[in-house]
C-alpha cells in the first residue's frame, strides 16, 4: 500500500500580489512556514494508520488531537489562501448573492456581521462562512483549527483570526486586518463553493 502524501499547492498568484491587504511578508510566513509545517506534520501523523489513504476531508472529520489539528489546519489554509486573488473584492453575483441577501438582509450586513464574528472570537480560530444541506448560510466561529466540515455544513469562505495570520501587518489590530480583507475574495471562487 501506497502512503498518500500530501503536498502545498502553489498559489495562484505571487506572493507580493495580495498586498496591502496581505503583504508578501505575510504570505512568506504564514503559507510558506505555518501551512508548510501543518502539511510535513500531517504527513508524518498518518504514515503506517488507517488515515494515511483517506481523503483530507475524511481525515478532518473522523480524528482529533494532533492529527485532526494538523489535517484541519493544513486544509484551512489552502482553503484560505485559494479564497483571494489580487483582482479580487466587489461583491457575488447570482446565488449566492441572492443567499446572502435572504438569509443577511444585505451584502453589508453580511459582511459586518461576518467580520463581528472575526474580532469576537476569543483567541486563535478562525470566522466562517457555510451552508447546511438545504442552501440555508450560517457565521460560525471556530476556535483553532475548527472546522464546519465536522458539523456537516459545507465552508464557503474563512477569515482566519489567528495573530500569524495579521500581526506583521497589523499589529494587534484584527478588526482592520479583517476588514481589509474583503478587498481581495474572489467571489467567483466562494460562489463555486455554493452548490444549491
Amino acid at each position: 500500500m501506497k502512503t498518500t502524501i500530501y503536498s502545498q499547492p502553489k498559489l495562484p498568484y505571487a506572493p507580493d500580489a495580495l498586498a496591502p491587504a496581505i503583504s508578501q511578508e505575510t504570505v512568506d510566513f504564514h503559507y510558506g512556514k505555518h501551512e508548510k509545517a501543518y502539511i510535513d506534520n500531517l504527513n508524518k501523523l498518518i504514515e503506517g494508520t488507517d488515515y494515511e489513504d483517506m481523503a483530507l476531508e475524511d481525515i478532518i472529520k473522523s480524528s482529533e488531537g494532533p492529527l485532526f489539528n494538523n489535517a484541519s489546519q493544513a486544509w484551512n489554509h489552502i482553503f484560505y489562501f485559494f479564497s483571494f486573488s489580487p483582482d479580487g473584492g466587489g461583491e457575488p453575483e447570482g446565488a449566492l448573492r441572492d443567499a446572502i441577501d435572504r438569509d443577511f438582509g444585505s451584502f453589508e450586513n453580511f459582511k459586518k456581521e461576518f467580520e463581528e464574528a472575526g474580532v469576537k472570537l476569543f483567541g486563535s480560530g478562525w470566522v466562517w462562512l457555510s451552508a447546511d444541506q438545504s442552501g440555508k448560510l450560517c457565521i460560525t466561529q471556530a476556535q483553532n483549527a475548527g472546522n464546519p466540515l465536522t458539523d456537516g455544513l459545507t465552508p464557503l469562505l474563512t477569515f482566519d483570526v489567528w495573530e500569524h495570520a495579521y500581526y506583521l501587518d497589523y499589529q494587534n489590530r484584527r478588526a482592520d486586518a479583517l476588514h481589509k480583507l474583503w478587498d481581495i475574495v474572489d467571489w467567483d471562487v466562494v460562489s463555486g463553493r455554493y452548490d444549491v
